[in-house]
């Protein structure tokens, strides 16, 4: 289940809305320019090589390709299964924690597992909680940054307008350590279910 919790900036303590209704969502979401839509998920072999999720989408992706302009398209996961799991999880949080941008969009389909995009526009932070089937756009510029939790477990099919990937613009403001983490906002939403 979906969670889009959104808090004023200088209260992170008492949201001004909580919901998991996925009209609400899109519509909380489109007023700041972003997308968010479901994609029916298809079952992943635990064992499953991150080439032959991208292949279960390949219609799909092909899609929002198209509809989108995006020229760039990749995978990305963390699992507890593979080998590296305890060296890399950590630093893999940590990269992307604190507040940033990107001069393009930001396009994520989570294919398995989950994580939270917080949005900081007008003075407040969207946080969405995503899960498999989540498609989410984060309009260019649009200041935010992402947490996996600590114990990441994830697959997601990644957009890109040219060929530089991911690059991120940090702004040096501490605004992420004051809202709830990935941790706390699993924790909410097993409580709403």
């Amino acid at each position: 289940m979906t969670l889009l919790t959104v808090w004023k900036e200088t209260d992170p303590t008492s949201p001004v809305l909580e919901t998991t209704d996925e009209d609400e969502i899109r519509a909380a979401l489109a007023e700041l320019g972003a997308r968010f839509s479901r994609w029916d998920v298809h079952e992943i072999a635990s064992d499953a090589a991150l080439d032959d999720v991208l292949a279960l989408y390949a219609e799909q992706v092909e899609k929002v390709k198209q509809d989108e302009g995006y020229t760039l398209v990749d995978i990305v996961g963390l699992s507890p299964a593979q080998e590296n799991y305890d060296e890399v999880k950590g630093a893999s949080r940590e990269r992307f924690l604190s507040e940033h941008r990107h001069d393009d969009d930001e396009d994520r389909f989570f294919a398995k597992g989950a994580g939270v995009f917080y949005l900081h526009v007008n003075g407040k932070v969207h946080a969405l909680y995503c899960e498999a089937g989540d498609l989410v756009s984060v309009p260019a510029n649009t200041t935010h940054w992402f947490d996996m939790g600590t114990n990441p477990e994830f697959v997601s099919i990644r957009f890109f307008h040219d060929d530089d990937g991911w690059v991120g613009h940090f702004t040096g403001n501490p605004i992420a350590e004051s809202f709830a983490t990935f941790d706390e906002l699993h924790a909410r939403r097993a409580q709403l279910v």
